[in-house]
């Protein structure tokens, strides 16, 4: 028994990763690329949460200032300096072009669309990683039971101490897959609903402002063609 233990003492036994850092180079190279894929999840996480916090929080205040304007030119003027917010920037559309609720109506809606586009950049990067990174584990997996078959076939030895490193590698792959792929997935998740959540509070406050600005003659942006048409003939003035 005291033998035993000094030899334990004398062998330290390595940990499953210190065994894959030290294992082939394919399955080295995948382990990288999958750390790399989880820091590139949570960079993007991180970077799209203050984003949308960011956009929401305008939103939010672009509709408090204007939330009793019953005036286009009351309502373009807020947008103007409220390019910063989604509304300010639906708003800022709906200036450029005149017409009747129904073009102002797709107006919005474009702009509510580029609104979405801004918002969910670098989501389908995101969506990507929590779903190909357990693939990514699994050819590690495959590659160190690969490893474990040659292993056996060279030395003839099915000992743990001849294939323990190799199926370390094998589950260390596996493992680090899905430590990249459950984060990003759940990341994924929760920023895809607070940007609907933030798309349906944008649609619900332009069906005001169409309203507002499809019944209202005040405009900044006005068409010069109604322009030219509604004035007065040359010889008609005095």
């Amino acid at each position: 028994m005291t033998l035993l233990f000094a030899f334990a003492a004398a062998a330290p036994r390595k940990s499953p990763i210190e065994q894959a850092l030290e294992g082939s180079g394919p399955v080295l190279a995948v382990l990288l690329m999958l750390v790399l894929m989880a820091g590139i999840g949570w960079v993007i996480a991180i970077l799209k949460a203050l984003q949308l916090g960011r956009m929401r929080s305008a939103l939010h205040r672009f509709e408090k200032e204007v939330f009793n304007f019953v005036d286009a030119k009351d309502l373009f003027a807020v947008a103007q300096r409220s390019v910063d917010s989604p509304g300010g920037r639906v708003v800022l559309a709906l200036s450029r072009r005149g017409g009747s609720e129904k073009i102002l109506e797709s107006i919005a809606k474009r702009a509510i669309v580029e609104e979405q586009q801004r918002g969910g950049s670098m989501l389908t990067l995101l969506a990507s990683i929590a779903s190909s990174a357990p693939f990514i584990g699994l050819f590690g997996t495959v590659w160190g039971i690969l490893n474990t078959f040659w292993i056996i076939g060279e030395s003839g030895e099915t000992s743990l101490d001849k294939i323990g490193p190799a199926i370390s590698e094998a589950l260390v792959a596996t493992a680090i897959g899905l430590a990249a792929a459950i984060p990003a997935l759940v990341f994924y998740n929760l920023l895809s609903r607070r940007l609907e959540d933030l798309i349906s509070e944008l649609e619900a406050a332009a069906e005001a402002w169409v309203t507002i600005v499809s019944e209202s003659d005040l405009r900044l942006a006005v068409d010069p063609e109604r322009t030219a048409r509604s004035a007065p003939p040359a010889g008609a003035r005095g």
